[in-house]
């Protein structure tokens, strides 16, 4: 293990992450290897998954899966990476997929205050929200979440150090002002089979090769991922605040 892998670990062990998800399966494609890594290093984690309900979608699997489907894969994932707690704010069907409809002041509140894993209970010292998207609850997420980490009195409000963009294989097919461009990478050397048994937990969403969601496709996103910091496998992250 080189220095800077031992710097920061160090680091990394140190941390207390929070991880919003707008679905079950998000916070697998962006970070499970990050929190394979932070967990065995003795970090804590925790993860909210913002909506969770019945889906109709393109498979050949299953073209319909029942919300509590979704539920559980997300409980058995969220043991299998040994999270400290998380937490599901929506399960109604009328909410899932069309979180751009709740008014924003809603999601910011249970983010910032009201939420069981709200940043003024957890205090993390790293936020990790999604990337933007053509997908509208991603977006929706992101705007609130920004907003939820706005800087402000830290003897009133609780304020993260650190606020990071994650990746997802979705973000190839953006407008390019939008475009995800990672500036911060989490060495997952080691975790990237975790991180695939993870996604892989998630039965119900599993997609085929040629799909870019395909277990294939994020293998080698992460491979790429790696070799783009000279590393055999990493998370790209784009760091929003970072403040030592």
């Amino acid at each position: 293990m080189g220095d800077w892998q031992g710097v920061s670990s160090e680091f990394l062990a140190r941390q207390r992450l929070l991880i919003i998800s707008p679905h079950a399966d998000d916070e697998s494609y962006g970070c499970a290897g990050t929190i394979g890594r932070m967990k065995d290093l003795g970090a804590e984690v925790f993860v909210v998954c913002v909506s969770v309900g019945d889906l109709a979608h393109y498979s050949h699997d299953q073209r319909f899966v029942e919300g509590r489907t979704r539920v559980e894969e997300f409980s058995r994932v969220m043991e299998f990476l040994r999270v400290d707690d998380w937490d599901i704010l929506y399960t109604d069907a009328q909410t899932h997929e069309r979180l751009d409809r709740l008014p924003r002041r809603e999601l910011i509140e249970k983010f910032e205050a009201t939420g069981k894993l709200a940043l003024d209970r957890v205090r993390p010292t790293m936020l990790a929200l999604p990337a933007i998207s053509y997908n509208q609850d991603h977006e929706a997420v992101f705007r609130a979440g920004f907003t939820a980490a706005r800087p402000g009195d830290p003897t009133l409000k609780a304020f993260q150090p650190i606020v990071l963009a994650y990746d997802n294989t979705a973000l190839f097919w953006s407008l390019e002002r939008e475009r995800f461009h990672p500036n911060l990478y989490v060495d997952i050397t080691g975790y990237l089979d975790r991180k695939l048994q993870a996604l892989e937990m998630h039965a119900s969403q599993r997609k085929a090769s040629v799909h870019h969601a395909s277990l294939d496709n994020v293998r080698h996103l992460a491979l790429t991922r790696g070799r783009e910091v000279s590393t055999d496998a990493a998370e790209g992250y784009q760091a929003l605040r970072w403040v030592l």
